[in-house]
């Protein structure tokens, strides 16, 4: 029996003022468009606090069994660099385990899903293996029906879905790269967003609509649908009408590197989570958390060393820049630095919030 009785916590008071506009500046700072691909254009201003509070105030689906942790489904995965094995690019498994190290601070369970052909890099990318379950399907014309009776009973299990750059159809049911070229063609993407469908199927596989957030930076990821004539109309996107993706996710956040949406989103719900935290102790009259933020932050967001080992294993494993094509710590065409400036910047407006 799926019920997904998040109504719990929505009757929680909003974020604080603190708290929400640390977020928002959090959300600028991922909002510039370094790579000048027009994904200004897909902000949806708030969605980062809206789905930072969706993950930071889960509460767990009732259960037949005895796991009361609740558990979240991340999604990713962009097998762009077709012509490469694998064709994994280096943005997605950095955001993707950024999310997972803030889905495990704040107690949950987590599931890792991306296609076959990215198994490898995702693998190795994990810091953590032995604390999160690690999925992967093959394309559709490979799924068998144990495939597609696992991923029901996944979705049945899920208490949120997020998908950070992940490769998400278009109108025509394929997946495209920004070039326009179809990897659904290429036999590289499984069909994951079934995922987000099938939690939307309501009765039939699930009690309530399983909250979907997405964090994307092009256009053509699941989720962006959400914004979808912007996409079509932007003049910096060339193949918009081509390649852009029709799932619309429930809290879009679109930044200018989709790994920059995944710090933030972890960031951003690390303070949502101690914020409640110090409003219920201020009801309750109770004694100060026993750790700073800075202590707490350090359980949801990656550090710069963290981040650095975690590229060099993907590149050890054949992982490219999506933008570049090279095998190189580089991420959609930008140095290192650049990510990790934006590491720090969104460290320092979190622990720069008066909480």
């Amino acid at each position: 029996n799926n019920n997904n009785n998040n109504n719990n916590n929505n009757n929680r008071p909003a974020a604080s003022g603190a708290v929400a506009n640390a977020i928002a500046t959090i959300e600028s700072i991922i909002g510039k468009d370094e790579g000048g691909r027009g994904m200004e254009g897909l902000i949806v201003p708030g969605d980062l606090l809206d789905g930072a509070t969706l993950l930071a105030r889960l509460t767990p689906i009732s259960r037949d069994d005895d796991n009361r942790q609740a558990h979240v489904v991340i999604l990713s995965g962009f097998p762009c660099c077709v012509d490469s094995d694998p064709p994994t690019e280096t943005d997605g498994p950095p955001g993707t385990f950024a999310i997972a190290r803030a889905a495990l601070g704040l107690g949950y369970r987590v599931t890792v899903v991306t296609d076959e052909c990215n198994r490898a890099v995702f693998a190795a990318a994990s810091p953590f293996p032995s604390k999160i379950t690690f999925v992967t399907y093959p394309s559709e014309d490979k799924m068998t029906d144990g495939d597609w009776q696992d991923m029901k009973a996944l979705v049945k299990s899920a208490d949120i879905i997020v998908a950070c750059e992940r490769a998400g159809p278009a109108k025509d049911g394929r997946c495209y790269t920004m070039r326009g070229i179809d990897m659904t063609d290429r036999g590289l993407i499984a069909p994951i967003h079934k995922i987000v469908e099938m939690g939307r199927e309501v009765p039939d596989i699930v009690t309530s609509k399983v909250p979907f957030v997405a964090i994307g930076d092009g256009g053509n990821e699941l989720g962006m649908g959400k914004v979808l004539q912007s996409i079509v109309s932007n003049p910096k996107i060339k193949n918009g009408e081509k390649i852009a993706a029709v799932t619309p996710a429930d809290s879009l956040i679109a930044a200018s590197v989709s790994n920059w949406g995944g710090y933030a989103l972890a960031a951003a719900a690390a303070l949502v989570r101690y914020g409640d935290a110090e409003g219920d102790r201020s009801t309750t009259g109770s004694v100060g958390q026993e750790e700073s933020f800075e202590q707490f932050l350090d359980r949801f967001v990656p550090t710069e060393e963290d981040e650095i080992a975690l590229l060099d294993r993907c590149v050890e494993k054949g992982c490219r820049d999506g933008v570049s094509g090279k095998v190189e710590a580089t991420v959609d065409g930008m140095p290192l630095e650049t990510s990790m400036k934006c590491l720090r910047d969104i460290r320092d407006a979190a622990t720069g919030a008066s909480l």
